[in-house]
């Protein structure tokens, strides 16, 4: 692994040059590990004029890509952005770019003071930029990943779900996904039941799931630092109520548009319209949520946003999340939420890595 990580950082020093500096430093920890194979707490990544260099608070905990020295710091409470700002600047560095996104304030003024004559630009979002488009492994790891959280969720389907609370269904099925070999959930679990069920971000609570609830789950897990997304949405203990059958049909339909307007060069807002205009048809715009799917990977929500006012297009290779949902106070409602692949259509078009039935079950 350790030329694909040289090659990101190769990426990242061409476009750090054709922005007229001479290297970068890259503070935000997802970004780091991203270049650099590993990111210890606090650690950040030099892009030096003679080297790069992997500078930590101290002996790092995890392992980097082995052709990156570390440069660990030898005083406790010592700042590991400021160090290797000294270190460009003694590497006869003029001008570097930082990610003026996450430092912040007195980082950067002391930074300066450290290193008053190395000329700091702003990096913007390049890092998150390179991230977008994921090489086969990275989406190896998705896809692993997503198999977890289908092993999760399918047990938890077959146990016993009435009297049980929201938040004890969300413990458990952190836990199973830790069984099951996950580094951990990728966001905190939400389980929604009755009347907070389609609600987005909902938090559990001690509600206990009743006969007749919708219940809707929302869970990820993380595997090798990669982060999918799925969620369902189901009937507790009885067949369906007529308008729970509708509402669910209607939220299905925009899924399915969402997920077939994926593709190589389809517009950020087109995808997020083939979703929403059916609910919108249907007289729901004013419970729609801002955006209908959003890009993952070593976080759980990068770019690229699928929402009405996104700018660009979508590349291959590109995972995503398509999770139209309609919550209606005091009733309760319907997200269904996958995490796909963009492919061309010559390879079979998107390819769907959480393969949870999404038939509207009565558990």
């Amino acid at each position: 692994m350790s030329e694909v990580y040289a090659a990101r950082r190769a990426r990242l020093r061409e476009r750090c040059h054709a922005g007229g500096s001479a290297g970068a430093l890259v503070s935000r920890a997802a970004n780091v590990r991203y270049l650099a194979g590993a990111a210890p707490q606090g650690a950040v990544l030099l892009l030096g004029k003679r080297e790069d260099l992997l500078v930590c608070a101290g002996p790092e905990g995890s392992r980097p890509d082995g052709a990156l020295r570390v440069h660990a710091l030898s005083a406790p409470g010592g700042d590991p952005a400021v160090a290797a700002a000294d270190l460009a600047a003694a590497q006869g560095t003029e001008s570097l770019a930082v990610e003026e996104h996450h430092l912040t304030v007195t980082r950067h003024r002391a930074i300066g003071s450290v290193a008053p004559r190395l000329r700091l630009a702003d990096l913007g979002g390049a890092v998150e930029q390179l991230r977008v488009v994921k090489d086969e492994e990275e989406i190896a790891c998705l896809r692993i990943a997503a198999e977890i959280a289908d092993q999760a969720l399918g047990e938890l389907l077959e146990s016993i779900l009435v009297g049980r609370t929201e938040r004890h269904l969300a413990l458990e099925l952190e836990r199973r996904l830790v069984d099951h070999g996950a580094d951990g959930p990728a966001f905190a679990t939400a389980v929604a039941t009755g009347p907070h069920s389609g609600r987005r971000g909902h938090r559990p609570t001690d509600r206990r799931v009743e006969e007749g609830d919708f219940l809707s789950v929302c869970l990820g897990a993380v595997y090798r630092g990669y982060r999918c997304e799925i969620g369902r949405t189901f009937v507790i203990g009885t067949s369906p109520a007529d308008w729970q059958i509708e509402l669910y049909d209607l939220v299905f339909a925009a899924q399915r548009a969402g997920r077939e307007a994926l593709a190589p060069g389809a517009a950020y807002r087109d995808v997020d319209r083939a979703a929403r205009q059916v609910l919108d048809s249907a007289g729901y715009v004013d419970r729609l949520s801002e955006l209908s799917g959003h890009g993952v990977g070593l976080e759980i929500e990068e770019e690229p946003q699928l929402a009405p006012a996104a700018m660009g297009k979508l590349d291959a290779c590109v995972p995503v999340t398509v999770e139209p949902g309609v919550h209606l106070p005091g009733r309760g409602g319907v997200r269904i939420d996958d995490t796909l692949v963009v492919r061309p259509e010559a390879d079979g078009g998107p390819e769907l890595l959480t393969i949870t039935t999404k038939e509207l079950l009565a558990l």
